[in-house]
């Protein structure tokens, strides 16, 4: 590895997390380059569960230097929280050291997250699907250049007039959704004190990241969410407000796109999506919940129930195009146990009664899918650690949608746990 990127082939909720611990053992810094508090990780080590949501997944290795890039959106209160709660879980963060936050990540507001819910209440039957949490309106407040960064929580003249500017357009809006105006003053005292916590950690992390690319130092880039969630390449308009796959690293970073090296792409043995929009295998009634129940299908920042499907050869295709992505990583291949026959979808009919197995941008909702249909296995494959040792339907499955999506696969999880692996 020299620099290498983990990304979500679906709509996120791969166990990407997993996956960047298991990698990270040989990184010597863990870089989360877009979203926000939207996306969770989740960690299993020894039975202990945690769920990060901004800190990036190498702060289980003491030697990794963690940094929070550009392209992240940050709602400083919650990373006050989540900072506060890994320390009393033990984890020794220090700020500066082993976690560093660019001065040019965009900052939530409390008035973000207020206008992200009153605009998806006025959605109706047009709901995305958000989770309310000010991710959309932030970046959208970065592309009309009115956006805070974490750098003016360090510098209190720039905070005062960034906050004026801002609440001359945001008070009027949230006054006419009767939310009621924010306190200027109140927001400048809140934002100096986080700014404080974190003043140590606040930097210039594209120029820390460049130099250590010239020095050949290893870098792994975190990816949230899914190429599908992307905001230019997913199911629009059912996707997140920022460049998901690896389409964001260079922008998100400040690092030259010809430095990114091999892409593991994630996704499960099976298809998931939160939320609202087109998901052309998913599954309904009983089947369903048989599936969700066996994957514990709910979403590690919502809670919310996963929808949950087949596997899509069609999608994970295009999505392993978009991202570049050189090798799969198969999570949750041990969820299938006890499911026969494995359909898996090949193309999608049209319409008019045609097939493709191309990826569409438009009227995802009106396809439906060719499946072929594999044979299941029914053994607990989760004590398996070589993957000769798998099932021979197992086997079969796995190298069966190698060959649908043209690579092959360097890990297969079997189970939750950072030892539930076959390297492959």
């Amino acid at each position: 590895m020299t620099t290498a990127c983990v990304t979500g082939l679906l709509w996120g909720d791969e166990g990407k997390g997993k996956i960047i611990d298991l990698l990270s053992e040989d990184a010597e810094f863990v870089v989360r380059y877009g979203g926000g508090h939207n996306a969770g990780h989740t960690l299993v080590h020894e039975g202990e569960r945690m769920v990060l949501h901004l800190v990036p997944c190498g702060i289980r290795r003491p030697l990794v230097t963690n940094v929070i890039a550009n392209g992240v959106v940050i709602d400083p209160f919650h990373l006050a929280e989540e900072l506060a709660s890994l320390r009393a879980s033990g984890f020794d963060l220090r700020l500066g050291e082993n976690l560093m936050i660019s001065e040019r990540c965009h900052v939530i507001l409390p008035s973000h997250r207020q206008l992200d819910c009153a605009a998806e209440s006025m959605r109706g039957t047009g709901k995305i699907g958000t989770t309310g949490r000010g991710i959309g309106p932030t970046y959208g407040d970065r592309a009309s250049r009115l956006g805070l960064r974490m750098g003016d929580l360090i510098r209190p003249d720039n905070l005062r007039l960034g906050i004026a500017r801002l609440l001359a357009e945001k008070n009027p809006v949230l006054e006419a959704f009767g939310l009621g105006p924010i306190n200027a003053d109140e927001l400048h005292h809140d934002l100096l004190m986080l700014g404080e916590q974190f003043a140590a950690g606040i930097v210039d992390t594209g120029l820390l990241l460049r130099r250590a690319v010239r020095d050949g130092r290893k870098i792994l880039m975190e990816g949230a969410q899914g190429v599908l969630l992307d905001v230019d390449h997913g199911t629009y308009p059912f996707v997140t407000s920022s460049n998901a796959s690896t389409c964001g690293i260079a922008s998100g970073t400040g690092m030259a796109p010809a430095t990114i090296g091999t892409t593991h792409g994630v996704v499960k043995a099976y298809a998931t999506r939160v939320g609202e929009g087109p998901f052309p295998t998913e599954l309904e009634g009983d089947m369903a919940n048989r599936l969700r129940e066996a994957g514990n299908e709910f979403g590690s920042t919502t809670g919310r129930p996963r929808r949950c499907g087949w596997f899509d050869a069609v999608a994970v295709r295009y999505a392993v195009d978009v991202a570049g992505a050189d090798k799969m990583v198969m999570t949750n291949l041990d969820v299938l146990s006890g499911f026969d026959p494995l359909p898996v979808c090949t193309a999608y009919r049209l319409a008019d009664g045609s097939t493709t197995d191309c990826f569409p941008a438009f009227d995802l909702d009106k396809v439906e899918p060719v499946y072929q249909e594999l044979p299941g296995f029914s053994e607990d494959v989760t004590g398996v650690r070589r993957f000769e040792d798998l099932p021979a339907a197992a086997r079969d499955y796995v190298e069966e949608i190698e060959r649908l999506i043209g690579i092959s696969s360097a890990v297969v999880s079997v189970g939750p746990g950072r030892d539930q692996v076959i390297r492959k």
